[in-house]
């Protein structure tokens, strides 16, 4: 199938379709996100509750140690438990360099195996959603054509899932800014290919980051709000924590709340500790 009519007969597809409601329904008077969370380790899990942080966005391989042993992942598992925070989601999803997601050399089958002990082992922490950046994995190589790399990316996402649905465990779909991989660099790209795959528990993250380093507009995130399930959050001067330098993300935020989002956003950044509790009180200062 050419890009153009795969795309074009991805973006058909309407919200209607299997899409859940998440519980993301903003009321007046209520804040605008459930949670304000951070990717961090759980060492640092004490000192950002005091700064007023209310999640963690874990790392895969250092967390769920996928291509470990079980009793390696239940000691983190016991860390976890004993932390004061809860862990909500994992970042860094297919690390190995060998786990490709598109081009000629694509092991589907071998990032299912993969993506099944990661799924299995974030819902045993409680957590939610797998964050699929992963530029290694789905960079574009060797002349691959887009076209044919969309219908292999839709395919691979078709069988995580029902898999993810199994435990309880949402892929949320990252762009990428274009110095970091060269495929699904805007939010429309994303969306499209989360709406070709027509499932529940693949969905859709909003990166403000990447999408301002990309030039995605307020206007952009509105044309995706079907589709987006979480939100992850970092200054563009720098990758700094909100509230550094200062950038407005106030319609972004307006976006947010115009189409009834309520849930968790996430930092995602450079930062020192004591930066964080005014980073906090920027997200809700602006999203107020």
């Amino acid at each position: 199938m050419k890009r153009r009519h795969f795309i074009q007969s991805a973006l058909t597809l309407t919200a209607a379709s299997t899409l859940p409601s998440w519980g993301m329904h903003h009321k007046k008077g209520k804040a605008l996100f459930s949670k304000i969370g951070i990717a961090s380790s759980l060492a640092n899990a004490v000192e950002l509750k005091a700064a007023g942080i209310q999640f963690l966005t874990e790392n895969t391989n250092r967390f769920l140690v996928p291509d470990q042993s079980e009793e390696v992942f239940l000691a983190n598992l016991e860390l976890a438990k004993a932390a004061p925070l809860p862990i909500l989601a994992c970042n860094g999803f297919i690390r190995p360099k060998h786990l490709r997601s598109v081009g000629a050399d694509a092991r589907h089958d071998e990032v299912m195996i993969w993506a099944e002990a990661c799924f299995r082992r974030l819902s045993l922490a409680g957590g939610t959603f797998i964050v699929f950046g992963s530029s290694g994995s789905r960079r574009l190589r060797d002349g691959w054509p887009k076209e044919k790399a969309d219908e292999q990316f839709v395919a691979l996402l078709k069988r995580m899932g029902p898999v993810a649905r199994n435990y309880g465990v949402t892929v949320a779909l990252e762009q990428l800014r274009a110095k970091e991989c060269n495929y699904i660099n805007h939010v429309a790209e994303g969306a499209a290919i989360v709406r070709a795959v027509d499932h529940p528990n693949v969905r859709q993250l909003a990166d403000f980051y990447h999408m301002i380093e990309m030039g995605d507009t307020p206007e952009d995130l509105a044309q995706a709000m079907d589709v987006i399930v979480h939100v992850e959050i970092a200054e563009p001067d720098g990758r700094s924590v909100p509230g550094v330098n200062n950038y407005d993300f106030r319609p972004y935020f307006k976006v947010l709340q115009d189409h009834n989002y309520t849930g968790a956003i996430s930092i995602e950044g450079r930062w020192e500790m004591d930066q964080i509790a005014q980073a906090v009180k920027t997200i809700r200062e602006q999203s107020a």
